[in-house]
């Protein structure tokens, strides 16, 4: 919740320099909050200083005693066994959780994941809680997986259009990482994906309408922040038209700076006005906006000059991972994390190597690029963040709140209503949906099984062949991948003599995807098809033969639970397109505006 300038009878040891986590009862006296906050940063030494700038991986289940493979890669990538070490070495400000590190296996583990890295933090002198993150955008992007509450992505709400969903969803999102320890969320994009051949956006994109756009920002801005958890709205200064992704390569942005105002900025003054806690950059380049070849996330004309000024945001800025290849580009590891501070940036996401990003400041305050007081500063905008969500007070969660917000039934049965009302019914001819469980009883589900977001049930084949077996047909399902070769191009084929249809999920189809040639030896069996886009709605321009096309945005559980009950006409799909589809042989003419979508 938003610090509302009362004052507050907990004060952290730190202000008095004890390092115990909190000091409460008769010493404690009223005082102004950014006062007791400006006395911290005062008695921090220049390196716990340096660290607090800094959000940081680690390895393992558990702060202290992690299983072996994994301290040996903190050891090899960060020079510390444990998460423990890692605060106490470099006095870090944040933790960022992956599945891959072997950070979210289960509720409970994150939860006293997230409790040993404070206990760690707090029993240091001047120690102070840490702003534990993750990426948890939902849709294709969750880094905590079942049980937890898995709702649909920005697309797919963006096709819903509701700004009461997406609040809804940022609030059940936010509870259930507050509950686990997480107190800062990388969402929602902002980006406006105008771009369909953008690799890295896409359906993580609320759409490609700026207004509409802008709305849904806000609207989860709220949600996620009625829940004490900071939302970031990524990336700033917008990376929905490139066909680059800046995890391996550096995009340039050639919006003029008419083009910017009109299209990428209005979500970010959205959720500005919302209160957005905190910003990520993006390492773009946008000639328009700085000329000097840097990357948005190195550039102050465009961090300071426009995000802080023009916008006059004051919030915590925090770079996308220092680790990916846009930012790396030009300048080297050792001088990244310096020219970001100089930017104008807060928090240094994910460095590649820590020690080598962490020396690199402290040598540049020492000699006199930067000067402390510039620290100063960003460490302040930090821990005012973290006082607005009771991080300095109560740093610390409970196996009991984690029952009382993780997966609950009121959260799982509203996810999955609302992801009713995302499924997008873009094709119907001679109305094949909804089938008949009567003559269309036996089901045949074929198609792509990409890598299923951490924690789904199974392969996208699989749950929606499970999810219409549910709903009365015999469905069964046979994983065709998202590159079939003429040899399971046929044993496909030859599956159909056995079903009366056919439902065939499609995942990202290009001209020469052999994907296509499934579908239309599938069409030629006679037998009805239905195809589902599991990711990018703008398949369908591939295919225009088809007889019905489904959008779900997403190969999640709950968005293909919803895409079956459509199929079965236990539901009517009410969702349109967020993004226009084009032409595949004529990209200047649309196929499918934005606004599009049937029902029965």
């Amino acid at each position: 919740m938003r610090d509302s300038g009362t004052t507050r009878r907990a004060l952290l040891a730190a202000t008095a320099g004890t390092g115990a986590a909190l000091a409460l009862g008769s010493e404690a006296q009223p005082y102004d909050s950014d006062a007791r906050l400006r006395r911290i940063v005062s008695r921090m030494t220049l390196e716990e200083k340096v660290g607090q700038l800094f959000v940081m991986r680690v390895y393992g289940h558990s702060a202290t005693a992690p299983d072996q493979a994994d301290i040996d890669a903190n050891l090899t990538e960060i020079g510390v066994r444990t998460a423990a070490e890692l605060v106490a070495k470099y006095r870090v400000g944040g933790i960022i959780y992956f599945a891959w590190a072997h950070n979210t296996r289960d509720p409970y583990q994150i939860a006293d994941l997230s409790n040993g890295i404070q206990r760690a933090s707090l029993a240091l002198p001047r120690g102070l809680p840490v702003l534990i993150s993750t990426d948890q955008e939902h849709g294709i992007v969750a880094r905590v997986g079942r049980p937890a509450t898995l709702l649909p992505g920005a697309m797919a709400l963006g096709a819903n259009g509701s700004r009461t969903d997406a609040l809804t969803a940022g609030r059940i999102g936010g509870a259930e990482l507050r509950a686990l320890g997480i107190r800062q969320d990388y969402a929602p994009v902002a980006d406006v994906n105008v771009n369909p051949a953008n690799p890295v956006i896409g359906v993580r994109s609320f759409g490609a309408d700026p207004k509409a756009v802008a709305g849904l920002v806000a609207a989860q801005v709220t949600g996620y922040q009625r829940s004490s958890v900071a939302a970031t709205a990524k990336h700033f200064p917008g990376h929905g038209d490139t066909a680059v992704d800046s995890h391996y390569g550096f995009p340039v942005i050639e919006h003029t700076r008419e083009q910017w105002d009109t299209v990428d900025a209005p979500p970010f003054r959205a959720a500005i006005r919302a209160g957005i806690d905190s910003i990520m950059t993006a390492h773009i380049m946008v000639p328009a906006l700085d000329d000097s070849g840097d990357p948005a996330t190195l550039s102050h004309p465009i961090l300071t000059g426009i995000l802080r000024g023009q916008l006059g945001y004051d919030g915590v800025v925090v770079t996308d991972s220092l680790g990916m290849q846009g930012v790396r580009e030009k300048y080297g590891d050792d001088r990244v994390p310096v020219l970001a501070l100089k930017a104008g940036v807060d928090q240094l996401l994910n460095p590649p190597s820590l020690d080598i990003a962490w020396n690199a400041v402290l040598t540049a305050v020492r000699q006199g690029e930067l000067t402390e007081a510039r620290l100063d500063g960003s460490i302040l905008r930090v821990l005012r963040l973290k006082n607005r969500l009771g991080l300095l007070d109560r740093p610390y969660v409970t196996r009991a709140g984690v029952d009382r917000a993780v997966g609950v039934r009121g959260h799982l049965l509203a996810a999955d209503r609302i992801a009713e009302r995302t499924t997008t019914l873009l094709v119907n001819e001679r109305k094949l949906l909804p089938l008949s469980r009567v003559t269309q009883k036996k089901v045949l589900v074929v198609g792509a099984d990409p890598a299923s977001p951490s924690g789904t049930t199974g392969p996208p084949t699989t749950v929606l062949a499970s999810a219409l077996t549910e709903l009365g047909f015999a469905a069964t399902a046979l994983s065709t991948g998202t590159a079939p070769s003429a040899t399971v191009i046929a044993r496909a084929v030859a599956a159909t003599a056995e079903v009366d249809a056919v439902v065939v999920g499609t995942y990202n189809l290009g001209s020469a995807s052999s994907q296509r040639t499934l579908v239309t030896q599938l069409l030629a069996t006679g037998r009805p098809v239905v195809c589902v886009a599991v990711r990018n709605p703008y398949d369908v321009a591939q295919l225009p033969d088809v007889q019905a096309y489904l959008a779900t945005y997403s190969w999640t559980d709950v968005e293909l639970r919803a895409a079956a009950r459509v199929i079965a006409g236990r539901v009517r799909p009410r969702g349109r397109l967020p993004v226009p589809v084009l032409r595949a042989d004529d990209p200047t003419r649309v196929m499918y505006p934005i606004g599009h979508g049937l029902s029965y």
